[in-house]
């Protein structure tokens, strides 16, 4: 949902990308909460004990936005749609740079539905989950967008609408046919 500041978030966004100074220094303090919570909203399924915690990955997910300014800002939905993307990529980068395939990936392995959302600690296969979605987004890409921005952002079905400029009808049809493609996957992939 659109917050009071969404339109001083969206027209800082832009001034960042037409290259004003302090405009990234204004925006800051109005998404660190945002960005928060979508780090929250990953490390919630991340396994116990993970070496990154939610200020690590908000940190890093910021270092990465501030390369992206060349990217031509279109609203907070725009912004936070890519922060989901970058803390993904953020998450992905740092199992596989733990040598998660050389130890086996202890990663317990879950299926994607309603309850896992709303579950406060399981612990996914993010390595396994980032090549399903890319198979996914090699056919659909907007379903896998639905499912980046739900699961890992932790968005609700209305801003994950705002964000893919669709309907939340159109969202929760993705929602439930990703799910079924995501779980045929990995049933592919257990056998």
């Amino acid at each position: 949902m659109p917050t009071q500041s969404s339109g001083a978030v969206t027209q800082l966004l832009r001034a960042w990308s037409d290259g004003e100074d302090g405009a990234l220094e204004r925006l800051t303090p109005l998404v660190e909460a945002e960005l928060r919570r979508l780090a929250r909203a990953y490390m919630r399924r991340e396994r116990r004990g993970h070496s990154l915690q939610p200020t690590a990955l908000v940190n890093e997910a910021f270092l990465r936005l501030t390369d992206a300014r060349r990217i031509r800002w279109q609203d907070r939905a725009h912004f936070l749609g890519i922060s989901a993307r970058l803390m993904r990529r953020v998450l992905v980068d740092h199992a596989r740079s733990r040598g998660y395939r050389k130890r086996g990936g202890d990663a317990q392995r879950v299926t994607l539905d309603e309850g896992l959302v709303a579950s406060p600690e399981p612990a996914v296969d993010v390595v396994a989950l980032d090549r399903a979605l890319d198979a996914l987004a090699a056919v659909d890409v907007r379903k896998s967008r639905v499912i980046e921005l739900r699961f890992f952002g932790g968005l609700s079905v209305g801003e994950t609408a705002e964000v893919l400029h669709v309907s939340p009808d159109t969202v929760k049809r993705d929602w439930r046919l990703a799910k079924l493609w995501l779980l045929r996957e990995f049933e592919g992939q257990a056998r």
